[in-house]
């Protein structure tokens, strides 16, 4: 097991995840917990190995918004088509903290590749929340936020005005939930920074303008340069990422090629502050 930065990431040698062991199974869960993101290269993983791993970590949650395979409704599709200009997931964000109980995780298994470009960042919010200064960290005590991801997916959402809104589902659904600012993982015990500029929207209590002013601090502190780490994709690469521990940015920077990953998204928990 290898550091990918100092603070966020590992990449991990040695096993083969359609055939792993209980015990490796439970050193990968372990692993990703602490560090946010594991990278494993080289993987025959068919899309029934996908499939079947996943369930290993208990249920699979089917996403509401992305495409999803012809024979697999489990696996969504994160396509990009040569001629379109915008991707998926292309901001930093963590998935579904919209819901009410937010997915764990997610399995995403490298498809058909650009010949360059289309890396994918993550940061680390156990090392975000360690980072804040005494004042922020007082100002987060006991707050509450409102995610939603109306504003992105619904029908005239940013999504929707852009050359890939025709590819999506699910634009007549309403979400919204509320999370504690900062939770507890509820396997290391960690505390992490809860909020995302994607999809919290406002304070408990607070209007969207009063709310602001700390969300953006809160941000901007997420993302400092030593708790973030960058994966260059290859055939056979596959990333396991913890929703709860980590921010993820998908680069958008291989205008005119085709890139298609896989992603099976785990079951969560309720949080906790």
């Amino acid at each position: 097991m290898t550091p990918m930065a100092p603070k966020c990431g590992v990449e991990i040698f040695g096993v083969s995840l359609a055939k792993c062991s209980d015990e490796e199974m439970d050193a990968i869960k372990q692993a990703i917990y602490e560090h946010g993101v594991a990278i494993f290269r080289g993987q025959d993983f068919s899309p029934e190995s996908h499939i079947t791993f996943g369930k290993r970590w208990g249920g699979i949650d089917v996403n509401n918004y992305f495409p999803l395979t012809e024979d697999y409704d489990e696996i969504a599709v994160v396509k990009k088509d040569p001629d379109q200009q915008t991707n998926i997931g292309g901001a930093w964000h963590t998935d579904h903290s919209y819901d009410q109980i937010p997915a764990m995780g997610s399995v995403l298994v490298a498809r058909h590749l650009p010949p360059r470009g289309g890396d994918t960042m993550w940061a680390h919010m156990g090392a975000a929340y360690d980072a804040l200064p005494d004042e922020l960290k007082q100002a987060c005590e006991g707050l509450e936020a409102f995610h939603t991801a109306d504003h992105v997916y619904k029908e005239g959402g940013l999504y929707a005005q852009t050359d890939m809104g025709k590819s999506l589902r699910g634009q007549d659904m309403k979400t919204g939930a509320v999370h504690p600012v900062v939770i507890r993982h509820p396997h290391t015990g960690r505390k992490l920074l809860y909020v995302n500029s994607a999809f919290t929207i406002h304070f408990v209590g607070q209007t969207r303008e009063e709310s602001l002013p700390l969300l953006q601090k809160l941000f901007a502190a997420a993302l400092t340069s030593d708790n973030q780490c960058r994966l260059q994709w290859k055939p056979g690469t596959v990333a396991i990422w913890d929703n709860r521990t980590t921010w993820h940015n998908a680069m958008n920077d291989y205008q005119g090629h085709y890139r298609e990953m896989h992603r099976i998204t785990l079951s969560g928990e309720a949080l906790a502050a």
